[in-house]
């Protein structure tokens, strides 16, 4: 059995991620979420070959972040530059990667694009553009319209407008506006964890260096890093005094997408502390309201795309997704079929009708427990539920509550659990981004077992030469 002593070197965690991005960058090369026309048969050699180094290199950078959490719980935790630091190298590879796990940022692109052309993406999917832009999209989603709201679709626009819809630069383009995502919450990170009684190095870790926010925010551009940036602003600004720009920066975020509206709680609340009188709630609420109301009609009369975003949330989902109201469904319509029952086609939306109930029983009873003391904290527990709870679930999602959590969470087994979360779940999607099968499952396992044969080589010789050398097989702490 391996027992890893308390001290852990740091210097050593950061060669060890860095190793894992770039064999994930690497493998990303051929078997990530490539353009049509440079993707390769999955059955291929050198896709096989890309899909065992990506999980390879996958191992590798979980077990350097949890290596690394050891150390900052430790005896002498490594300081607020060197954990950035770390976070800056093991980033660095997947900056000129292809995207990974994930083609939504083709979606991106071609929403853009479709708004440029005046299309509106609120009624119609990515086939109505025309051009090549479609064919980059998941089938699933080419038909299907958007969700996002209007502060996003115009960053997409911007983008895919400079870029000329050029898919190479197109990407990159929307890599560095989630980069500027990510580099926000990293700068809210620490100033939430001091305001929330936290530790700020146990939230970086936690928040800004988890597995889930470099393949999904920085491999995979995802937009939900600029909500994240925004929401953290907005909450900083919030536990600031700065209710008015709070209210501003949150509602942004929920344009971006719409669950971090819940943050306008949170807001409401800190505001509410604030303000003398006898009915402090109902003021800050009403004001909240108001500033929000107002700050969504001049976005959205700036950028031009109407309101549909709100119809347009009911957006059906995959038939295939893993979510627990889904698999329920799915499991349920199977049995009712096999019964000869006329029910079986009422299974899914009942289980997902019951997820929004069961969901909207956790926000309340989050903030019934939470909202005096830690309402950023129970903001992150209902944006856990959300996730985890609603129609539709991916592995990015539960960064919505878990940035939360790392920056507010008291040190319980909440956030142990989701640090185990985010390590299971970095290994449940392909690099593709398509739904996994048999023979890429075994490639998947196969680079999974040869980085854990690796590490159980490196720590054998590492013991073995400090034990001849009489000292401590991981070193100390940097």
């Amino acid at each position: 059995m391996l027992v890893l002593p308390v001290s852990v070197d740091t210097r050593r965690c950061q060669l060890l991620g860095l190793v894992g991005s770039a064999a994930l960058a690497a493998g990303g090369v051929t078997a990530g979420a490539l353009p049509v026309r440079n993707a390769l048969a999955p059955e291929s050699g050198r896709a096989a070959l890309g899909l065992v180094a990506a999980y390879f290199g996958l191992v590798l950078l979980v077990a350097a972040w949890a290596l690394l959490g050891r150390a900052v719980r430790g005896p002498k935790p490594p300081g607020r530059r060197t954990l950035l630091l770390t976070l800056g190298l093991w980033a660095a590879p997947l900056l000129l990667a292809p995207p990974l796990f994930s083609r939504d940022v083709y979606s991106y692109l071609a929403q853009g694009a479709m708004v440029d052309a005046q299309i509106d993406v609120y009624t119609h999917g990515p086939s109505r553009l025309g051009g090549p832009l479609p064919a980059e999209v998941a089938p699933l989603w080419q038909h299907t319209p958007t969700p996002y709201g209007p502060l996003f679709l115009a960053c997409a626009r911007a983008i895919t407008d400079f870029t000329r819809s050029e898919v190479f630069t197109g990407v990159l383009g929307m890599r560095l506006v989630a980069l500027l995502g990510v580099a926000v919450m990293v700068c809210c990170l620490p100033a939430l964890a001091r305001h929330c009684g936290a530790d700020p190095a146990a939230a970086l870790w936690l928040g800004a260096l988890n597995p889930l926010v470099l393949l999904h925010l920085v491999g995979g551009a995802h937009n939900d890093a600029i909500m994240l940036g925004l929401l953290g602003a907005g909450l900083v600004a919030a536990l600031g005094r700065w209710p008015i720009v709070a209210v501003v920066l949150v509602t942004l975020a929920a344009l971006v997408k719409a669950p971090a509206a819940l943050g306008l709680l949170a807001v409401a609340l800190l505001w509410a502390r604030q303000l003398d009188g006898r009915t402090p709630r109902v003021r800050a609420a009403a004001a909240v309201l108001g500033i929000s109301a107002a700050t969504t009609a001049v976005t959205t009369a700036l950028t031009g795309t109407g309101y549909g975003w709100i119809g347009a949330l009911d957006t059906p989902v995959s038939p295939q997704n893993w979510s627990l109201t889904s698999s329920l469904g799915r499991m349920t319509g199977a049995l009712l079929e096999n019964a000869g029952s006329g029910l079986a086609q009422f299974a899914a939306p009942a289980w997902h009708l019951a997820g929004l109930g069961a969901t909207a029983l956790a926000v309340l009873l989050a903030w019934r427990r939470h909202h005096r003391l830690r309402p950023v904290y129970a903001l992150g527990l209902s944006l856990i539920a959300v996730a985890v709870l609603g129609p539709a679930i991916r592995p990015w999602y539960v960064l919505w509550g878990l940035f939360l959590i790392a920056a507010a969470g008291p040190d319980s087994w909440v956030r142990r659990t989701v640090a185990v979360a985010s390590g299971v779940l970095a290994l449940a999607v392909l690099p593709s981004g398509f739904a996994p099968e048999g023979p890429q499952v075994a490639l998947a396992t196969c680079g999974g077992v040869l980085a854990v044969l690796a590490l159980w080589c490196a720590h054998r010789m590492t013991e073995r030469a400090t034990a001849r050398a009489g000292t401590d097989p991981l070193g100390s702490t940097a």
